[in-house]
């Protein structure tokens, strides 16, 4: 059976309260066929410190200015030798034989293979499981982006680039928009693979720092200024229902929406 070679990204900048148990989740894995990368933000508190601790079970350590998130995604996967590359953030958690299951699920031709991911609130400790979408139209209404258990080809990133350095947030949701829309090939695969720790129902208005992110995300694949204005608008009014509901509990409206785990 084929083993593909799976690459583990994460970044960071100042994570010392975090990044060591992300690290060790990764690198406790029982698939060896694997490569992990850290690309560091030249921190300024103690993650490297705690990152050089394990630099023997690390390929490959970046710390350098960037330009953002998506600068810094891009540098681990350029750097990547891996069939298939995940993103796991410098507080995610990989859950074991995460890596097996999800080697065990591979198949040539699949561009994205789209796992679940189970959200935590480290303030209530509330759990859920966001099951991911594989499907991301123009007006990707209501998707579930679960970036952290979202397991990419190469080749995937070779035909439909690489994340969009213009983008501040976003820059998840139009990639996968952006491979979608060109044909790219998605599997559902049904296992649990990270846990995504969260502060629980995002303040409302956080989403107006978002506005220009979203309108260029829909323009740029295809969409006019009608289409990227509703949809933002959608995305507006989802936040401020979220924080109504909140009175009702911090993860209310989460509940509503996804349950227990």
């Amino acid at each position: 059976m084929f083993q593909p070679k799976i690459s583990i990204i994460t970044i960071c900048y100042n994570s010392a309260q975090t990044i060591e148990k992300t690290i060790q989740s990764i690198v406790e894995q029982d698939y060896t066929n694997r490569e992990y990368i850290i690309v560091d933000g030249l921190s300024t508190d103690n993650t490297l410190s705690i990152v050089n601790k394990y630099s023997k079970q690390i390929d490959v350590i970046i710390s350098e200015k960037d330009k953002g998130i998506s600068d810094a995604f891009n540098k681990g996967i350029t750097r990547a030798s891996g069939d298939i590359i995940v993103l796991i953030n410098s507080d995610d958690i990989l859950l074991p034989d995460a890596l097996s299951k999800v080697a065990q699920a591979w198949e040539p031709g699949v561009d994205i293979f789209s796992t679940n991911v189970i959200m935590k609130d480290c303030d209530t400790g509330y759990e859920c499981r966001e099951v991911p979408s594989t499907t991301f139209p123009l007006m990707p209404f209501c998707r579930h982006v679960a970036h952290q258990g979202a397991y990419i080809s190469s080749e995937c990133y070779n035909r439909y680039g690489l994340y969009d350095i213009n983008l501040r947030w976003p820059m998840d949701l139009e990639f996968l928009m952006r491979v979608y829309l060109r044909g790219g090939k998605f599997k559902y695969c049904d296992i649990d693979t990270a846990i995504f720790m969260s502060g629980g129902t995002t303040n409302s208005n956080s989403i107006f720092k978002k506005r220009k992110d979203i309108i260029y995300m829909i323009k740029k694949n295809g969409g006019s200024s009608l289409q990227a204005w509703s949809y933002y608008l959608f995305v507006v009014a989802t936040q401020v229902v979220k924080k109504m509901l909140s009175v009702f509990g911090k993860n209310f409206a989460q509940m509503l929406r996804y349950g227990k785990k």
